[in-house]
């Protein structure tokens, strides 16, 4: 007697493979969201990372000019950078890094004069480092991530002045 082959899976069945497949490519990334669309069906599976505690935000009186300072160091000067009009945000999910391969010079610091277009940070989003430009000239006053912290799309990340 001859053997059958197996009989076509059901569509539920097909979704339920599809999404533990993305699931399992959401592990192997490192990304916590991902979304597809076939045959005009639309998947989105998405993870919720641990979220850090961000800090409080104390006004801070201005400083005298001094050298450029490390992330940690600086004490936030707006309370709101989401608001502030010069606030560069991230334009996917995915993992912020300041230089281009570690233990590299940073692309900026804080009080490095940038011209428009000159590339601020990488965010890598499914092994693709996407480099993020200046969107106008003007000075970094602030960097609100650490290096090779997950963001969010339009999670603020630098301020230039």
């Amino acid at each position: 007697m001859a053997r059958t082959p197996n009989p076509p899976k059901s569509a539920p069945e097909q979704h339920e493979e599809l999404v533990r497949s993305l699931a399992k490519l959401l592990d192997e990334t490192n990304v916590t969201e991902i979304e597809v669309e076939r045959g005009g069906m639309r998947v989105r599976v998405a993870r919720h990372a641990a979220v850090m505690a961000a800090p409080a935000y104390a006004a801070a009186a201005p400083l005298a000019a001094e050298a450029p300072r490390s992330v940690a160091a600086e004490a936030p000067r707006p309370l709101d950078a989401a608001k502030h009009p010069g606030v560069v945000t991230s334009p996917m999910v995915g993992t912020a890094y300041r230089s281009p391969q570690p233990g590299a010079k940073p692309f900026v610091d804080i009080g490095s004069v940038v011209k428009a277009g000159d590339t601020l940070l990488i965010v890598e989003a499914m092994k693709t480092m996407n480099q993020i430009p200046a969107p106008r000239a003007g000075t970094v006053t602030q960097i609100l991530f650490e290096d090779g912290q997950p963001v969010e799309y339009g999670e603020p990340l630098i301020v230039v002045e």
